[in-house]
C-alpha cells in the first residue's frame, strides 16, 4: 500500500473514533491533573481578556479553565462528534471543525494549548502542524503542547508487527489497541529538533510516566 493513501485511511479512523466516542467520551475521563496543571500556567502568562486558542479542543474539557480566568475561548476539531458536546457547553466564542493540518489562523491568539493530540500526527505533517500553531499565536505568545512516548521496547515490537504485514509504517507508528486509530511517539529529541526548525522557544518541559508509557508537557513561546 502507499503511504499516503495508508496515513490518509488513518487519519479517517482517528476521526471515526472519535465520532463514535463523544456521545460518551466524558463520561471515562482519564485523570488530566498534570494537564490542568499546565493549562493553568498558560493562563497566568497571558493578560485577562486574551484570546485562547484550544485546537483540537475535543469536548472543550477545559473550556470552562480558560473561560474562569477571564479569557475568551475558541475551539477547532476535526471531530464533528466532538465539536457538538465542546458546543453543548456554551463557553467558546467560535468553534470550527478543521483539523490541525488545515489550521488557518495569523496572530489571531495570545495563546494555544494543544493537549492529547500530537500523537495523531504521522512524522510528515509535525512541521506543519508546529508552524500552524506558531503562526495561530502572536509573537510572544505561549502554547502549552503535549505528546505521548513509548518505551522503546513497545516502539519496536509495533513496528516489526507493522513491518511484517507489510504496511509502509515508519518506526514511532501504532494502529493497533487503544490508539484511536492511530499513534506515533516520535521521542524527545525529535521533537526538540523539529520545535528548533519551527522558531518556537521552549520555556519549560516536563514528563510523567504512566506504566510504560507518558506524557511530554511543554510550554513554549513564539519569538518576538
Amino acid at each position: 500500500m502507499d503511504r499516503q493513501a495508508w496515513l490518509a485511511q488513518r487519519r479517517a479512523a482517528v476521526v471515526a473514533v472519535y465520532n463514535a466516542e463523544a456521545a460518551t467520551y466524558d463520561d471515562n475521563l482519564y485523570p488530566a491533573d498534570k494537564q490542568q496543571e499546565w493549562v493553568t500556567r498558560v493562563l497566568r502568562l497571558t493578560p485577562r481578556g486574551s484570546a485562547v486558542l484550544d485546537a483540537p479542543c475535543g469536548t472543550g474539557r477545559y473550556f470552562s479553565l480558560v473561560a474562569s480566568a477571564g479569557m475568551r475561548i475558541t475551539g477547532v476539531d476535526q471531530s464533528s462528534g466532538m465539536l457538538a458536546k465542546a458546543r453543548a457547553r456554551n463557553l467558546a466564542v467560535s468553534l470550527e471543525q478543521r483539523s490541525l493540518q488545515d489550521l488557518t489562523c495569523s496572530g489571531e491568539f495570545d495563546a494555544a494549548v494543544t493537549i492529547d493530540a500530537m500523537e495523531n500526527i504521522p512524522p510528515e505533517d509535525w512541521p506543519t502542524v508546529l508552524a500552524n500553531l506558531r503562526d495561530a499565536v502572536r509573537p510572544g505568545g505561549v502554547l502549552y503542547l503535549t505528546f505521548e512516548e513509548l518505551t522503546d521496547r513497545s516502539v519496536d515490537q509495533a513496528f516489526e508487527a507493522l513491518s511484517a504485514r507489510g504496511l509502509p509504517a515508519v518506526r514511532g507508528e501504532v494502529i493497533e489497541g487503544d490508539v484511536a486509530g492511530y499513534h506515533y511517539y516520535p521521542g524527545r529529541e525529535r521533537v526538540l529538533s523539529w520545535l528548533a526548525d519551527g522558531r518556537l522557544d521552549v520555556i519549560d518541559e516536563d514528563y510523567s510516566a504512566t506504566d510504560d508509557w507518558g506524557y511530554r508537557h511543554f510550554l513554549l513561546r513564539r519569538p518576538r
